[in-house]
């Protein structure tokens, strides 16, 4: 993947932007700046409105607003390179020595295991952790992805059958220092898969169930508290000792916390009276102005690989039915949507899961007037809704008056998305109602198929640059899990006769040719979009805004602000 990172913007071009677009909107500078040295110690104190979603178990959560954290408390074999900019997406050897060229036509990955590495705890790191690590997430049955990312390790399809007793001996061999894995088939991602938190080893003690905080793991910091209501906070792990400074830096500040509960203005409030020192959440367009106008050198714009949408239950009437699906994607205002989140500096419209600048990315967009006809750098091949072709498409499908809840949280931008949809459906017939939830337990309602969410709000960010990391995760059969609150296939969508081989061709083709296999990965984005599975909306850019005590912001393709390398002292 190609994403490009603005570090740095400048004063003058934050504030011709805000001029320029009535504070509504922002433009990421085109230029980057070297990290300002910083001292050790302080606590970073970062805000946000509402704990991670889901469990905090590090195979469970599926957040960035907690991957974000555990990436300097816990580590894997493999790490994606600490640092801002496009080296950030460049693979290291973390836990292990070295990354193995696998053998054995891309089955048998063989690791060698850092001596003397120990976790929080106080526990020594052992090859046993690993392989327990990995059958742990498969015992925990809430791990929503187990059985997609990590199936393809010998025992594994014994695993996902009856987790309780999983047992992957013969799939990950433990000899002294070394840990052999060994796959069923070739897989092009598995080295990626190693580097996200799903796979950080935790101690073999680790219980397989969800936990409340945490568990101990290998890097600088631990893990203290996990109130959901009230913060999360890490401290300095005693036990750690520098390995690799690409993959697991020493942080500087002695302590992180992260407080919850305050409104996304409260949280502006406090990063600009210095009263914090970052905001999670991003900046409401009303306080753009005021921002940029008064603390320019604080601001930080990042354009980001990552799509929000609202995904159709394509099981549950009145959206099991396709032309209702693309009568709805017909009539919506791309437009409309991007305003309300910020404006077209701070997002482009999309009609596509996959985002731009993106392995298998082609511009694509039939939900539009004159489809085909390129527009603009801004808008894609969108150009405005169609609402005749929509109603004719609603009476086509027989079903205008059906009853529909928009599912969405109660943040500000997130209601405001929902509400805009249900002013949408009513329009085209439909009788819509808002069912918007606290933002902690919005998205494993909205997963979990015995709830039957009709039309959810959801985002991607990657996870890794691979087009698999969308179109698998989110739209893979493997993906649905039924009664489950991990099942990220929150569309409940299989194409058995459609995109589903065509997934699987990719992941085959791509262990010997990536180049083919982004071609079949574009076919499979493109027919997503005609079965119109959901209304995606546009690609975001992120902003962070700091107090003026941060020193050294460094923006990570993978992991975003890396809130460890900044200096609040």
């Amino acid at each position: 993947m190609s994403r490009s990172l603005f570090l740095g913007a400048t004063a003058v071009v934050f504030a011709a932007l805000v001029a320029g677009c009535g504070g509504s909107s922002k433009k990421a500078a085109s230029t980057s700046t070297t990290p300002a040295a910083g001292a050790k110690g302080g606590t970073f104190i970062t805000v946000a409105n509402a704990a991670p979603s889901g469990s905090p178990d590090p195979q469970v959560n599926y957040t960035l607003q907690e991957w974000q954290w555990l990436i300097f408390t816990h580590d894997g074999l493999v790490a994606f390179k600490r640092v801002g900019g496009a080296a950030g997406a460049q693979k290291v050897p973390d836990l292990a020595t070295s990354i193995p060229t696998p053998t054995d036509g891309g089955k048998t990955y063989k690791f060698t295991l850092r001596s003397g590495i120990k976790f929080s705890n106080g526990q020594t790191l052992t090859g046993n952790d690993v392989k327990a690590t990995f059958e742990r997430l498969f015992k925990i049955g809430d791990s929503p992805n187990a059985g997609t990312w990590y199936n393809g390790i010998v025992g594994a399809a014994a695993c996902i059958k009856t987790p309780k007793t999983c047992d992957l001996s013969k799939g990950i061999v433990v000899n002294g220092n070394t840990v052999t894995f060994h796959l069923t088939q070739g897989d092009s991602e598995f080295l990626d898969k190693l580097a996200v938190p799903f796979a950080f080893i935790l101690p073999a003690s680790t219980p397989p169930h969800n936990v409340n905080i945490p568990p101990a793991g290998t890097g600088p910091y631990k893990w203290v508290e996990y109130s959901p209501n009230k913060e999360m906070k890490v401290v300095r792990n005693p036990n750690f000792k520098l390995w690799s400074t690409d993959a697991q830096p020493e942080g500087l500040p002695d302590a992180i916390v992260q407080k919850f509960g305050l409104s996304v203005e409260a949280e502006v409030t406090a990063v600009s009276n210095n009263q914090a020192d970052w905001i999670f959440d991003q900046v409401p367009a009303d306080r753009l102005n005021e921002i940029g106008t008064k603390y320019p050198s604080r601001i930080f714009i990042n354009p980001l690989t990552a799509v929000w949408y609202f995904a159709f239950n394509v099981r549950q009437p009145p959206f099991n039915n396709l032309k209702a699906r693309q009568a709805v994607n017909f009539a919506t205002d791309h437009n409309a949507l991007v305003k309300i989140y910020g404006g077209p500096k701070l997002a482009q419209p999309t009609c596509q899961i996959l985002p731009p600048n993106f392995p298998g990315y082609a511009t694509y967009c039939p939900y539009t007037k004159n489809p085909g006809q390129s527009q603009s750098a801004s808008t894609g091949d969108w150009s405005a809704p169609d609402l005749a072709k929509a109603q004719q498409l609603v009476t086509q499908s027989g079903t205008k008056g059906a009853a529909v809840k928009v599912n969405t949280d109660t943040t500000d931008v997130d209601k405001s998305l929902g509400l805009y949809f249900v002013g949408l459906l009513n329009k085209l017939g439909y009788k819509a109602t808002l069912q918007a939830l606290d933002a902690s337990i919005q998205y494993p309602y909205a997963q979990n198929s015995k709830n039957k969410v009709q039309f959810a709000f959801s985002s991607w960010y990657q996870d890794y640059p691979a087009a698999s990391d969308f179109i698998n995760i989110l739209l893979g059969c493997g993906s649905f899990h039924p009664n489950s609150n991990s099942s990220p296939n929150i569309a409940e969508y299989c194409g058995t006769k459609t995109v589903q081989p065509m997934i699987d061709k990719a992941l085959k083709t791509g262990i010997t040719d990536q180049a083919a296999a982004n071609k079949t990965w574009t076919q499979a984005d493109h027919q997503l979009v005609d079965e119109a599975v959901w209304v995606p909306m546009f690609n975001p850019k992120y902003l962070d805004f700091v107090s003026n005590r941060v020193k050294g912001h460094q923006f990570s393709p993978q992991w975003y602000f890396l809130l460890d390398q900044a200096s609040v002292k």
